[in-house]
């Protein structure tokens, strides 16, 4: 078990705290340092996983968000594949 000692300021926080959630402190606590424990060993998204954004993505056309835009493009490069296997 361990004894705090809380200001005024604190001690004023925690009485609300726990008035508003209707909980003992030690359930107080033991909430607050669950959350801030798992802030602190938080997962990586799947991207970091990955290993961020794809740099293919970001350095092309801007305009791919368009359906039209983007068949036109897929156009282009079935065509020129096709224009390569015939050379």
């Amino acid at each position: 078990m361990m004894i705090i000692n809380l200001d005024n300021e604190a001690e004023k926080y925690l009485l609300e705290i726990l008035s508003q959630e209707k909980m003992t402190s030690q359930e107080l606590v033991k909430k607050l340092l669950r959350n801030h424990f798992m802030s602190l060993n938080k997962t990586q998204t799947i991207l970091e996983r990955m290993g961020g954004y794809p740099e293919e993505l970001l350095e092309g056309d801007p305009n791919l968000s368009d359906r039209d835009m983007r068949h036109q493009q897929t156009s282009n490069y079935l065509q020129q594949r096709n224009n390569n296997r015939q050379s």
